[in-house]
């Protein structure tokens, strides 16, 4: 192994003085070399403890009672977190956060006007002529008795506006940057109406963002049955789809920084120094999710003008029209509390036994919409699993060589609130030794192993799950599902959606995400999101969670006992010249001038710089610590020269120039973003300013590695 093992005491949430918590991901040669050891050991060990009967157990203790950020009920769960960690043996921490989380009040909508004096079918007992009055909330269900339970909301979108408007409707399709486009080539006017959108293909918040800015006064969002019912498998209860009543809430918050919104770039303590709400860009139109059922309703009784592109048809069985008529009116009426109300993130660290100022954070939220059986405790039942196997080995003597970190953050929903805190609190430490993040959100959803990682990390990933992936035993489904193909594994892109965000678009940590989907159903967000729900769907025999706990732990054994931080520049090297031509390509199919000389040169150092390194690390297989700690301090540096001082344009808070989250869409990827951002905006001298600066920061790089080599050369 790599490192002598002796029974220590169970150490400190804090370490030398900080406290800590992880993503970005692309596709990948496993014959590549690297600084990556062999030795996962100690994760295999882990791996063979996981007990689904825990699983369960953590399961039935996080999801006993729906628990949304800043309420009671949250606090019940950071103090069921807290206690449990404490349990384990390990120091813990309560990270207490003062954050704008608002509350909903009221909220109604109603169809009004001439279209509702005759309402057909179900409308006809409207309590008052000419309005028929929408549900807003799930229907109870006998078979699932948690969908009654009273602590549940009806629909909401956190960070709404409020107000009281009645309109004209207009038809958005998923509400896109392009949907919106496409209505102005169409003449469509939505300004002063209400629009009606279908979930999908962006983030919430970006069809809210869009909405506002193209002048409407209101928005509507619903779970169409074509993506999301009926038309994909049988609904709640008879199966695991939604239903005609289920709502998706979630926050509709879009700001250039993560976090509350009051205090970028600082910790939202207590005391901090915090923007005025006038001064910050929240929403102001207000915003509803409904259910198919109530969209229905609506889109039945659009007699307005017809779809110009059949792809915007949903799967209700009506002809979606993309306006209402002058004879359609819907009332919406929205008032939430905006105020700043706290909760925190708990998080329970061990010390590492040789390099404990370096160290791995693992982490995944506990706030939900509800219950959140599968949103967020899927993934949060893996990562308190994996702490309790990692504090029973250090009790018997198993420690790992450096710090590991275990966090349940606390207000993802609201904008990844709390690890973002966390974070801009331990910038400096982040940025100097932090090796790795592992995020667990919403992990365990089926039987199809998914993993995304940044590309510095793939290898790591690869080394520790491949070999038990083609073994054939209790976790052969990785060599099924995730572990085939002619290429080795495929990895994904992480760009925005979690708590990964913080980590890799701010501070630069590389980070990896592991899960398991392939449930046959959804009902994300929704009050439906039980333990009913998710024994029935997902499984009852906590297998999908078994075998992210597994590839959890082997991994994190990985990272956490490599020599060296398990960095392979080589994959590195590779996708950067992949990606350049993409977006040298995209460019000239812009038509902009296009010179990436500076950039090429750059890039051949880096090639050069990481193929030597390779070699030297290949022949110091057993380095001694002190090399060990020179080494990882400049892989680390080395891992941060991707970060712009002054960040991106118009994004500062997004400090990372090789990878962001895609300011259109708010989900996916964006990679080399300053490039992408001048070839959307089609300016030459941006495209050419953003060439030199990847150009400086890949030399930089490069110059970082080239001083590790002369280091190891001089150590022989």
């Amino acid at each position: 192994m790599a490192t002598q093992r002796r029974m220590g005491r169970l150490s400190s949430g804090v370490v030398n003085g900080f406290r800590i918590a992880l993503v970005t991901p692309v596709l990948f040669l496993l014959a590549s070399t690297s600084s990556v050891s062999d030795d996962s050991q100690y994760g295999a060990e882990l791996a063979g403890q996981a007990d689904a009967e825990r699983l369960r157990a953590w399961h039935d203790l996080l999801g006993s009672e729906p628990h949304v950020a800043g309420t009671a009920a949250d606090r019940r769960e950071i103090s069921r977190l807290e206690k449990a960690f404490e349990s384990m043996g390990l120091e813990t921490r309560v990270h207490w956060f003062h954050a704008l989380l608002p509350s909903p009040l009221k909220a109604e909508l109603e169809i009004v006007g001439s279209e509702a004096l005759t309402p057909p079918g179900p409308d006809s007992d409207a309590p008052r002529r000419g309005v028929v009055p929408l549900p807003l909330t799930e229907k109870n269900l006998l078979e699932d008795p948690s969908s009654m339970h009273p602590g549940l909301t009806y629909g909401w979108n956190a960070f709404s506006g409020s107000g009281d408007v009645t309109a004209e409707v207009v038809y958005a399709n998923y509400g896109t940057i392009d949907d919106f486009k496409r209505l102005a080539e169409l003449g469509v006017d939505v300004r002063g109406k209400i629009v009606l959108a279908r979930y999908g293909r962006n983030y919430r918040g970006y069809k809210v963002k869009y909405a506002q800015e193209a002048g409407a006064a209101g928005l509507l969002m619903f779970l169409d049955p074509g993506d999301y019912g009926y038309q994909r498998g049988a609904t709640w209860p008879s199966g695991g789809w939604a239903n005609d009543s289920c709502i998706q809430r979630g926050s509709v918050l879009v700001l250039p920084y993560k976090g509350d919104p009051l205090t970028p770039f600082i910790e939202a303590s207590e005391d901090a120094d915090r923007l005025e709400i006038e001064e910050v860009n929240l929403p102001r139109i207000p915003v509803q999710p409904i259910g198919y059922a109530a969209a229905n309703r609506i889109l039945a009784r659009m007699k307005g003008r017809p779809l110009e592109d059949s792809s915007w048809q949903g799967g209700l069985p009506i002809e979606y029209r993309l306006e209402g008529g002058s004879d359609l009116k819907v009332r919406l009426a929205i008032e939430q509390d905006r105020r700043i109300r706290r909760s925190a993130n708990v998080l329970a660290t061990i010390e590492g036994e040789t390099l404990p100022h370096e160290f791995i954070v693992v982490g995944g939220h506990h706030d939900a919409w509800g219950f959140g059986a599968a949103d967020p405790l899927a993934g949060t039942i893996v990562l308190m699993e994996t702490a309790r196997l990692v504090a029973e080995a250090a009790q018997r003597g198993e420690r790992p060589a450096r710090t590991i970190v275990f966090a349940a953050w606390g207000a993802e929903e609201f904008g990844i609130i709390g690890s973002t805190e966390w974070v801009e609190a331990n910038r400096d430490r982040l940025l100097n030794d932090c090796v790795a993040y592992i995020n667990l959100d919403m992990a365990a959803m089926g039987d199809n192993f998914q993993a995304s990682a940044s590309p510095v990390l793939r290898k790591a990933v690869a080394q520790a799950l491949l070999p038990v992936a083609q073994s054939g035993n209790e976790d052969a489904t990785l060599a099924d599902t995730w572990a085939g193909g002619e290429d080795g594994p495929a990895f994904g892109d992480l760009g925005g959606g979690s708590d990964h965000v913080g980590f890799v678009c701010h501070v630069g940590v590389p980070s990896i995400r592991l899960g398991a989907g392939g449930a046959p159903g959804v009902v994300y967000h929704s009050n439906y999101d039980t333990l009913n729900w998710y024994r029935t769907i997902v499984g009852d025999d906590y297998s999908s969670a078994l075998m992210v706990t597994r590839a959890t732990t082997r991994v994190l054994g990985m990272l956490a006992d490599a020599d060296y931080p398990p960095y392979d520049w080589n994959a590195v090297a590779q996708q950067l010249r992949r990606l350049a031509n993409q977006r040298l390509n995209e460019a000239l199919e812009a038509g902009l001038q296009v010179d990436l000389g500076e950039f090429t040169q750059a890039m051949k150092r880096l090639d050069f710089a990481a193929a030597n390194l390779s070699q030297r690390i290949s022949a110091h297989p057993s380095p001694n610590l002190a090399l060990r700690r020179q080494a990882g301090a400049l892989l680390l540096a080395a891992e941060r020269s991707w970060l712009l001082e002054g960040g991106l344009p118009e994004r500062p808070w997004y400090r990372n120039s090789y990878v962001s989250d895609d300011p259109t869409s708010g989900y996916s990827a964006s990679l080399l973003p300053l490039l992408q951002l001048a070839v959307r905006a089609r300016e030459d001298a941006q495209f050419s300013v953003a060439v030199t600066t990847m150009a400086h920061r890949t030399d930089e790089l490069a110059h970082q590695l080239e001083m590790l080599v002369t280091i190891m050369d001089g150590s022989k």
